[in-house]
C-alpha cells in the first residue's frame, strides 16, 4: 500500500499519468522544434531584392553592391559579425555610398541569405576565401580595397591581411583596414555562457540550437547593446529572421568554432596585425579603453577611436553618426 492505495493500482495510475504527459508533450515538442521561420519583413525583402548571388564551391553567397561617388575609384568591402548579416550596415550604407565609388557587403556562408550547409565545418579560412572569390567575381582582383569589419568579420579581415602580406594566390590588395569590436585578442574575449555550450558541447549543441527561440536570441543580443541604444522590436525580429532563414539556427554551433580557431591561430592573426606592411592604414574602434590600450601597445603605428561610453558592441547600429565620423576621419587622413 502507498498512502492507502494498493501498490498495483498506484503503479497503474502512475503509468497512465506519464502516458498522458507524454501524449501531451510529444506533439507540443514536435510543433515547437519544427516551428516555421518568421516571414521576411519589408525591410528584409527590400535588402534581398537589392542584392545578388554568386556561387562559391556549390553554395550561393548573397552580396550587395552599389555605385556611389563619381570621380572616385575607392572601394569599401564590409564584413559583418556573428550572428547577424550584411544588414548590420544598413544605417551607414548611404553615407558610405557618397564617399566611395563602390560599396560592397556580403553574407558569410552560414549567415543571412547565403546558403547554410549542414553538416559543414565552418572556418575563418573558408570565409576569407569567400571574400576573395567575391572580389574575383566582381572583377576587383587588381583593385586596392578598403576593408571595414565588425566582430566575426574582424577575424576574417585578419586572415585576409595575413594572405595579402604573404602574397598568397588570389589575395586582396588591401588599401586600408578598419576593425571594430571584434575579439582580435583571444585572451581579452569572454564568450557568453550559451556560446561556450554551443562551441564545446557536441552532445548538447544540436539540442540547444533547436531550442533557441526568439526570446532567448533577443535577450542575448540585447545584452551586447548599450542600455540606451537597444534595437527596436522590428530590428530584433529582422536579425532573428536572418538567423532562421534557411535553418541557420541549426548551424550556429558549427560557426561558433571560430572562437576555438581564434585561440588556435592566435599567432597567425595577431601576428598579421603586428607585422603587417600597412600598419599606418589600420584603424580600430574598440568597445572599451582597455582593449584600446592593448591594441595601441601591439600595433603602435595604427590609430584608434573610442566612441561614447554608452555605445556597446554594435556601433554602426547604435551610433551610426559617431561611427562614421571616426571612420571618415581615419580614411580621409591618408
Amino acid at each position: 500500500y502507498f498512502d492507502g492505495i494498493p501498490k498495483s493500482s498506484f503503479a497503474e495510475y502512475m503509468r497512465e499519468w506519464w502516458l498522458l504527459v507524454g501524449l501531451l508533450c510529444i506533439p507540443l515538442l514536435a510543433v515547437y522544434l519544427h516551428i516555421p521561420p518568421p516571414q521576411l519583413s519589408p525591410a528584409l525583402l527590400t535588402w534581398r531584392s537589392a542584392g545578388a548571388f554568386f556561387t562559391f564551391r556549390s553554395n550561393n553567397i548573397f552580396y550587395r553592391e552599389t555605385y556611389g561617388a563619381v570621380g572616385s575609384s575607392d572601394v569599401v568591402i564590409l564584413l559583418h559579425g556573428f550572428p547577424t548579416s550584411s544588414l548590420d550596415w544598413y544605417k551607414i550604407w548611404e553615407p558610405l555610398n557618397r564617399r566611395f565609388n563602390r560599396v560592397i557587403a556580403l553574407d558569410f556562408l552560414g549567415f543571412g541569405f547565403s546558403d547554410k550547409p549542414r553538416p559543414h565545418r565552418y572556418s575563418i579560412f573558408e570565409q576569407a576565401s569567400v571574400v576573395e572569390a567575391l572580389v574575383s567575381h566582381l572583377g576587383l582582383t587588381e583593385q586596392r580595397v578598403n576593408l571595414l569589419s565588425h566582430d566575426y568579420g574582424d577575424t576574417v579581415a585578419l586572415e585576409l591581411l595575413y594572405r595579402s602580406d604573404h602574397n598568397r594566390t588570389g589575395h586582396l590588395t588591401i588599401n586600408s583596414l578598419c576593425l571594430s569590436n571584434g575579439g582580435i585578442f583571444p585572451e581579452t574575449h569572454h564568450p557568453r555562457f550559451l556560446q561556450k555550450l554551443l562551441k564545446d558541447s557536441s552532445f548538447l549543441s544540436p539540442v540547444l540550437t533547436r531550442l533557441t527561440n526568439y526570446m532567448v536570441f533577443s535577450k542575448g543580443l540585447g545584452d551586447v547593446f548599450g542600455p540606451y541604444t537597444q534595437p527596436t522590436d522590428a530590428e530584433f525580429l529582422d536579425m532573428w529572421t536572418g538567423v532562421r532563414f534557411n535553418d541557420g539556427n541549426l548551424v550556429m554551433d558549427s560557426i561558433l568554432q571560430f572562437i576555438n580557431q581564434r585561440d588556435e591561430h592566435r599567432d597567425r592573426w595577431v601576428g598579421a596585425l603586428t607585422s603587417t606592411f600597412i600598419p599606418e592604414s589600420i584603424h580600430f574602434v574598440p568597445p572599451n579603453p582597455m582593449l584600446s590600450f592593448s591594441f595601441r601597445k601591439l600595433v603602435q603605428r595604427s590609430t584608434v577611436s573610442v566612441l561614447d561610453e554608452h555605445i556597446s558592441h554594435y556601433p554602426q547600429l547604435e551610433d551610426p553618426t559617431g561611427f562614421l565620423n571616426a571612420y571618415f576621419s581615419f580614411i580621409n587622413a591618408f
